[in-house]
């Protein structure tokens, strides 16, 4: 787990001041490697690579960029996880180190661009093949690992980190249509990003530069090809076996691995596995506030320790942590994006790296298995249509409504949004009806300044995604699953990876085992979805692991904050202190006026004011300070 950077010249020609620019990457990088750096130039001066180290796996002969002695180099962020396996495979004897890095580099001459179908792991990599005079990029299937690029003074730029390339470009602005996609899903699609000219390199693709031209292009999709041959009990051994061998292969490390235990389904599931597989010197880190029960989850996670018998350690965060924090979350996470779990995430990462360098998560099962309530909301709507319409039993809904009607307990708590859902009327298409779902511009109003934002439309690359052609027809779970996995987990894992690394803190995730995925896909509906019970197979199939208090959870939370409590006291003055600001007035998309009234006339602290919250912080650190950015070109030549 490292921090990557990188500058080539389109044309060829020396690029002047290559070292300078890599030295800056890399201390605009600094706190993902803390372990070490590097930096290599090519001879002809028209390339180099950047590399911060964080030691996780041959802490003594790991160091990057690397290169196999033929002329090809590699900088290198992620795991390999079966690198013993690939060692093995490519020739024991051809290698210098024991590092996952240089099975990258002997992979590369063995199987060229198909390498990246031989790796189980997360990784983002930039490798240079001199004989081909070519630069290879590629990015892991799931988007773990982030890889952001640019194009700016006749170079071809990237790194871990968007603010790696900001002392490069002309000037820091905002891209439009990523900030429309931002106020409709609180993250950006489609490789966007909030900066304008910084683009992501999408999960499952990789990108070559050879001769000045750049190609992307896409090596894994997920196919949901149904598999109507097998059994429910099936599927729950298959997806057990696949979760026991993914940890096991995650568990891999030369330091001493921990976990978030949060107290649900998702991070228990994985920390009982860990404990299982032989992890005996497992810790678990958790937050929680104290305003009041549903904010406060540590009662499971401790009953999960207790099981266990691993060590818990719990962090209570108040007010001021937020103050003196939350600026320097929005800092590190490049761009806004995702609801408010990034802040109490930042801080448990904290107490997690002052005793661990490895910690495993829950994050993807939600996306994989079928998790949120939104899905039983929209499905159960769906099924009142077709049985109004006489197409219940025609396969186009594989789960009825009289068998979800035991199961809407799981909405209790949602009243307010099915009022919302429900009031602009019923029964549109599955697409629009998700769309009204997972779309929250609505809420704003006159708080946006539209017309400054040109005519982009979020519903059609959101349209684009929710029909995409790896997805059947038939089974609308799948297909609201299908645009949550492509387009809401790489924004929760970039936070994931922003928040760890924050503190040189490596997250693993061992849902995202690509067999897993690709297995999940398969599962028709109706078994994963059965009765619409949310996460049913993944249940059957292990919540035999769990304490029973868990396992029978229905209070889904997912580390809810208490900001509405807090603005209504500690935090009011704070909050209306950074809207009213001169340089907070003067922002060209905002109306700054309309979010001043809104706060005085008592605002709920919801998803739309943290979305405004999130912005405006984020052009103070990145737009008000883009003048430090660039002279970090200046201070290192000096």
């Amino acid at each position: 787990m490292c921090g990557i950077g990188g500058i080539q010249r389109l044309d060829g020609d020396q690029a002047p001041g290559l070292r300078i620019g890599l030295a800056a990457m890399n201390r605009l990088q600094g706190h993902r490697g803390p372990d070490g750096e590097g930096v290599w130039v090519h001879p002809r001066g028209h390339l180099g690579f950047a590399h911060r180290r964080l030691s996780i796996i041959d802490l003594a002969t790991g160091h990057q960029p690397m290169t196999d002695g033929a002329g090809n180099w590699v900088t290198f962020n992620g795991e390999i996880y079966n690198y013993r396996e690939l060692r093995q495979e490519l020739g024991e004897q051809e290698f210098r180190t024991a590092s996952d890095t240089e099975v990258i580099l002997r992979a590369w001459r063995r199987w060229g661009e198909d390498c990246v179908q031989h790796f189980v792991g997360m990784f983002a990599f930039a490798l240079w093949d001199e004989g081909r005079a070519e630069l290879f990029c590629a990015r892991d299937r799931f988007g773990i690992k982030p890889f952001c690029y640019a194009q700016a003074g006749g170079a071809f730029l990237f790194a871990s980190e968007a603010k790696a390339l900001l002392p490069f470009v002309d000037s820091v602005e905002t891209d439009p249509e990523g900030l429309r996609d931002y106020l409709a899903f609180q993250f950006c699609l489609d490789g966007k990003t909030l900066f304008k000219g910084v683009r992501e390199l999408p999960a499952g693709h990789f990108l070559r530069l050879r001769a000045g031209k750049m190609e992307v292009r896409r090596y894994w999709e997920v196919y949901y090809e149904l598999d109507f041959d097998h059994t429910g009990r099936y599927f729950e051994e298959r997806v057990r076996t696949m979760l026991e061998e993914s940890v096991r292969l995650h568990l891999r490390a030369d330091v001493p691995v921990g976990g978030y235990v949060s107290g649900g389904v998702d991070s228990g599931i994985m920390a009982a596995l860990a404990c299982r597989a032989g992890a005996g010197d497992f810790v678990g880190f958790t937050g929680k506030f104290a305003e009041g029960p549903e904010y406060d989850e540590s009662g499971y996670a401790r009953a999960l320790a207790a099981q266990y018998g691993f060590e818990l350690q719990e962090l209570t965060l108040r007010p001021a942590d937020f103050a003196d924090s939350i600026s320097r979350v929005i800092y590190h996470l490049d761009w806004p994006t995702a609801g408010p779990g990034s802040f109490p995430q930042y801080h448990v990462s904290r107490l997690a790296a002052r005793s661990r360098k490895v910690v495993l998560g829950g994050q993807g099962g939600d996306e994989i298995f079928g998790g949120y309530a939104r899905y039983l909301l929209a499905y159960f709507e769906q099924c009142i249509k077709s049985a109004i319409d006489g197409t219940a039993r025609d396969g186009s809904f594989v789960v009825t409504y009289e068998s979800i009607i035991p199961n809407l307990g799981t909405l209790k708590s949602y009243k307010p949004l099915i009022q919302e859902f429900w009031r602009e009327g019923l029964f549109e298409e599955m697409d629009r009806r998700y769309f009204r779902l997972v779309n929250r511009s609505a809420t704003l109003g006159d708080e946006i300044r539209w017309e400054t934002l040109g005519g982009y439309s979020p519903w059609e690359t959101f349209h684009a995604v929710f029909h995409g052609m790896n997805v059947g027809k038939q089974s609308y779970f799948d297909l609201m699953t299908h645009f949550d996995f492509k387009t809401l987990l790489p924004a929760l894992l970039q936070v994931e990876d922003r928040m760890s690394m924050a503190h040189g803190l490596e997250s693993r995730v061992p849902f995202l085992y690509h067999p897993l995925v690709e297995l999940a896909a398969t599962i028709p509906a109706d078994i994963k979805f059965r009765d619409g019970k949310l996460k049913k197979v993944l249940l059957d199939a292990l919540g035999g692991v769990l304490p029973g208090a868990i396992a029978s959870r229905t209070d889904k939370m997912g580390f809810p904050v208490p900001l509405n409590e807090w603005l209504g006291g500690e935090l009011r003055d704070f909050v209306r202190d950074i809207f009213s600001t001169r340089a907070a007035a003067a922002r060209p998309y905002f109306n700054h006026a309309a979010i001043l009234r809104g706060l005085d006339a008592g605002t709920r602290f919801d998803r739309k004011l943290w979305g405004l919250l999130s912005l405006e912080l984020w052009h103070r650190e990145f737009h008000d300070r883009a003048p430090e950015f660039r002279n970090l070109l200046k201070e290192d030549a000096s």
